[in-house]
């Protein structure tokens, strides 16, 4: 196939869809379902959200933050964006969940086909993906204005 746009064509079973032709192997995306009306955020409304300070998309839809399990590099690149230990991590939220500020914690899933389920389950999940492992159904976010791969992008 020859290009039309700075997207490349990557195939999954018989579904196309295009991903940016820029993004790297190690490259993290922030995504959303492909229904959720948010096409782009800020690095600190990102923090707020991830954070558990922001529980709600403009529109009113309660934001369900998924998580991958410690070791992946998704996981890695959150607890970097938000300047944490794991450890710290893990006391931040359960202090949250004990003051009663939030019902749980991060849904934890262990693969990027449930990060996928997820998505469709809740219309308002946002998760952390490798670009590479976008899918459809998912709709990768601009943070600062930047995707995955492009110069001044944010999440490593």
């Amino acid at each position: 196939m020859t290009a039309l746009s700075p997207k490349a064509w990557v195939l999954i079973g018989c579904l196309a869809f295009t991903a940016p032709a820029f993004a790297q192997d190690e490259d993290i995306a922030v995504v959303v379902s492909e229904h959720n009306n948010v096409s782009a955020l800020s690095s600190a409304e990102l923090r707020k959200i991830f954070r558990g300070e922001r529980r709600s998309w403009a529109v009113g839809l309660p934001i369900k933050l998924i998580v991958l399990p410690v070791g992946a590099p998704e996981h890695t690149a959150l607890l970097k964006l938000l300047g944490m230990s794991e450890h710290e991590y893990k006391e931040y939220w359960l202090s949250l969940v004990f003051r009663g500020e939030v019902e749980a914690e991060p849904t934890n899933v262990p693969s990027i086909g449930m990060q996928l389920e997820a998505l469709s389950v809740f219309p308002g999940a946002i998760t952390l993906v490798k670009a590479k492992d976008v899918r459809p159904g998912m709709k990768m976010l601009k943070i600062n204005g930047y995707l995955p791969g492009e110069p001044g992008y944010p999440i490593h």
